[in-house]
């Protein structure tokens, strides 16, 4: 009978929290439909009661007429004025026609009113009507909206850019249109989600009571469901910017499908993007350099690492050198990291005779990263941390995330990227090997695992093979303190650790001394790029402008969606600066990181508390490590957003676990407590907030440069009030 009383009991909680749970998703859908239809489709609302004056009949006798009555804008005919309006304006519809290529219109819009008798221009103290982009192919666009003054006089309308393909044919052009209705579905489903997130982690959520240890499958579901939902965000941004994808499917890149097979692989990024596809192909016919024949006036010079005699050879003859390439004694090498090759590129080609898609590659390795590093967190939560939340758990995971600098790296999914991607991802899952080990009956295993992990990283992005250091504060108390070291069980296990170390390094060394003469180099000096590497050598004059740029630059920030602007470069170091456009230093742009700045009474309070120094230990080398590899890039290579991803994981790791400490150390719903979890939920948001705004940024080789009417529709979805 108790048993059934308590059955009972159980399934009446289980129906009530199901209707909670039902009733606050209805409410949130509700709030985003509401938004969706009356706020962000708020210029239906208001333009609803305009009286359309149709402009169409005075482009008569301006722009020539096709036979079926549609008016050109041409080279010859690029603007026209429209006379004596006397009317309130609202906005102006300029109606491209359908059926002609879909480009992106730059349209200068002039106007007189009740308060400018001529039109206005910039100047020193205003500045006049901005540029409108006119998408020929999104409708919502070709409604421009109009701050008027008055009654209006008299407006001018130009095609201005430089890049349009004429002839553009519009159907018509009026004033004071009814803007339609549009229901988007991305935008529904996106405010319904950050409704959800704001929800569930708002201060007092119960997510904060229930606490990890004491819920450990229930939380160990709602992990697994928020990096599932991750990787469907990852996935779909990457195949958002489809220009970069090289998989064509009937649907879907359908211009490069072969119309055969159901997917088929194509080449993207140009020739100098295919260093990895050649390298399988010079492996599958047995010889390290690529089967590329370099032309012999670089054969010839005396300096083939200069660009700028490069340059003026490659004018000469006509024949181009391979970019990004290593050349040695007469043959191009890859530099960059071999395993990837190995791993995608050469299995690929042996099977299929095709390239291997690089994008696939780079998602691959992000989805691996995603998955390594929340079962990482999992366990720092669970085995060394006696008190931490599903709120603070899932909340401090997402940043982990999204802010460790992959969603750059599937913006421009290349093989640039690549090599970080892989590094990264065997990274995370050596260090999550390595602390499974710790805790295991039998720890051979996951030690040799881990340690194949961290040591294929030096295949991959060598500089990353740093993060083997944090193996001291891992295993420094087992094996030196309590002296397991020096028993046989330690003796077996720490072969376990260094043996695969030993095998991959062996076969690197031999690879590196097979090309370029020495088992110490992996060829980065002989790299065909912008400057000469083989004279690089090390400046402590570049320093500080990489590590102000990396960690302190602060972004540059417009008031125009999605805000975000490359930031200005300034140095006095009297030599070349290798760099690319970057949106500003870590520490400046992810307030998640402002955690650190309470590291050293953070890691007191922790060591007072505990007798092992595991966790304080790990936070100092994990920062030490983020400064080190901030420097090895700057001195290096140069300072380029994609390179963020390399030290960014480690500075945001430190962060949560002092955030952890903290939470441990403060009495739960104490006004302290209550504190620090607004301010966590503004940081986290604020992080994700500039971590998507990255990715919109429009980029020379994103989608925004390809496909620029694409990117104008999206940004047509957030830009609703215009």
């Amino acid at each position: 009978m108790a048993r059934m009383l308590q059955t009972q009991k159980t399934e009446t909680a289980q129906r009530d929290w199901a209707r909670h749970v039902l009733a606050r998703v209805a409410a949130i859908l509700a709030i985003a439909l509401l938004a969706e239809v009356f706020v962000f489709n708020v210029n239906y609302f208001t333009t609803a009661g305009n009286d359309p004056i149709d402009l169409t009949s005075q482009l008569d006798g301006q722009l020539p007429q096709t036979e079926d009555g549609l008016f050109l804008f041409t080279v010859a005919a690029k603007s026209v004025v429209f006379d004596d309006v006397n009317k309130q304006v609202d906005n102006i519809v300029i109606e491209f026609a359908d059926g002609q290529p879909a480009q992106v219109v730059p349209v200068s819009i002039q106007f007189t009113d009740s308060a400018h008798a001529s039109y206005f221009y910039d100047n020193d103290y205003a500045t006049g009507v901005p540029e409108i982009a006119v998408t020929t192919n999104v409708e919502r666009s070709h409604y421009v909206k109009l701050e008027t003054s008055g009654y209006v006089g008299s407006i001018r309308v130009a095609v201005t850019g430089e890049d349009v393909v004429f002839p553009l044919k519009v159907e018509r052009i009026m004033l004071n249109g009814c803007c339609p209705f549009a229901f988007n579905g991305f935008r529904f489903l996106l405010l319904a989600g950050i409704l959800a997130l704001l929800y569930a982690f708002r201060p007092r959520s119960s997510v904060y009571k229930r606490q990890v240890l004491d819920h450990r499958r229930e939380t160990r579901r709602l992990l697994a469901a928020v990096v599932v939902a991750e990787m469907v965000v990852l996935s779909s941004f990457m195949f958002y910017s489809s220009n970069q994808v090289g998989v064509a499917t009937p649907t879907y890149n359908y211009g490069q499908w072969d119309g055969r097979s159901f997917a088929n692989t194509f080449e993207v990024g140009g020739d100098n993007a295919q260093q990895y596809a050649e390298l399988a192909r010079a492996f599958a016919d047995g010889q390290l350099s690529l089967e590329v024949e370099p032309p012999e006036w670089l054969v010839q010079m005396d300096d083939p690492y200069d660009k700028g005699a490069r340059d003026e050879m490659a004018k000469l003859t006509g024949e181009q050198a391979q970019w990004d390439t290593a050349f040695y004694e007469g043959r191009y090498y890859v530099y960059f990291g071999v395993v990837p090759c190995l791993l995608f590129y050469l299995p690929f080609y042996l099977i299929t005779g095709a390239n291997f898609p690089t994008a696939i590659g780079v998602l691959i390795a992000c989805l691996a990263f995603v998955a390594g590093l929340s079962l990482l967190l999992w366990r720092f939560a669970t085995r060394h941390f006696r008190r931490v939340s599903q709120g603070v758990l899932l909340l401090l995971q997402m940043p982990l995330v999204f802010c460790s600098g992959v969603l750059y790296l599937l913006k421009f999914p290349t093989f640039y990227s690549l090599p970080i991607a892989c590094g990264l991802a065997f990274s995370v899952w050596g260090l999550y090997c390595w602390m499974a080990g710790r805790s295991s009956g039998s720890p051979c295993r996951w030690y040799a695992g881990g340690s194949l992990c961290m040591a294929l990283v030096l295949g991959c992005r060598p500089q990353l093979v740093v993060l083997s250091l944090v193996a001291f504060p891992l295993f420094w108390r087992k094996y030196i303190t309590e002296r397991r070291l020096f028993s046989p069980a330690g003796a077996r296990e720490l072969a376990c650790l260094l043996a695969p170390y030993a095998i991959v390094f062996a076969g690197i060394m031999w690879y590196n001394a097979a090309r370029f003469g020495s088992p110490f180099d992996f060829g980065a000096n002989y790299n065909l790029t912008m400057n000469d590497m083989t004279q690089r050598g090390f400046n402590i004059g570049r320093l500080a402008p990489a590590l102000f740029a990396y960690l302190l630059q602060p972004p540059n920030v417009t008031g125009v969606f999605p805000y975000l602007q490359p930031v200005d470069f300034a140095t006095t170091y009297a030599g070349q600066t290798v760099r690319e456009v970057t949106f500003g230093g870590i520490f400046a742009c992810l307030p998640i990181l402002w955690a650190v700045f309470f590291v050293r009474p953070v890691l007191k309070m922790r060591i007072r508390s505990r007798k092992t120094h595991t966790v304080a230990a790990a936070v100092v080398l994990m920062l030490a490590l983020g400064v080190l590899l901030c420097c090895l890039d700057g001195e290096a290579a140069g300072i380029l957003q994609r390179y963020y991803a390399d030290f960014s994981f480690l500075f945001l790791a430190a962060a949560v676990l002092v955030v952890f400490i903290a939470n441990e150390s403060l009495d739960a719903w104490s006004h302290e407590w209550l504190l620090m979890q607004r301010f966590l939920v503004v940081l986290v948001g604020l992080s994700l907030l500039y971590s998507a705004l990255v990715c919109l940024v429009p980029e020379t080789g994103w989608i925004s440069d390809a496909y620029p009417w694409a990117y104008q529709g999206l940004m047509q979805t957030f830009l609703f009030w215009t």
